[in-house]
């Protein structure tokens, strides 16, 4: 399992507040396939400013399965997770607002503006 993967878990905690601001709340389960036919199992827990992450295999509202290539991709911002979806390159089922609101922790593709900004600094206009 890719070091980044395990620091973007890590940092889910002291994120939340800021993230997690709406009435979401119950578990989603991210299991990662790896090299060997071996898979990583995630269980984050999520309500309102707080998340709780284990690598326990619970109950869980919802499951997201995908390869840990794929995932590394999406916690450096060099891939999205709905587009995965889409492309079928990953799966997903049970409660959909869960992972829409999970995929809010992810980075911004390199290069990604405010479009709000951007049309501010065409305008000459100030903030």
């Amino acid at each position: 399992m890719g070091e980044a993967i395990e620091r973007f878990f890590e940092s889910l905690p002291a994120r939340a507040p800021e993230v997690l601001r709406g009435l979401v709340s119950g578990a989603l389960q991210i299991d990662l396939s790896v090299d060997g036919g071996v898979t990583e199992h995630w269980l984050v827990r999520m309500r309102p400013g707080v998340v709780e992450v284990s690598r326990e295999r619970a109950p869980a509202d919802a499951i997201w399965y995908s390869s840990a290539d794929l995932f590394e991709r999406m916690v450096c911002g060099q891939a999205q997770g709905v587009a995965a979806v889409f492309r079928n390159e990953s799966t997903f089922s049970g409660n959909v607002v869960l992972f829409l609101v999970f995929r809010r922790f992810f980075p911004d593709p390199p290069g990604t503006r405010d479009p709000r900004e951007t049309a501010r600094q065409q305008t000459g206009r100030s903030a």
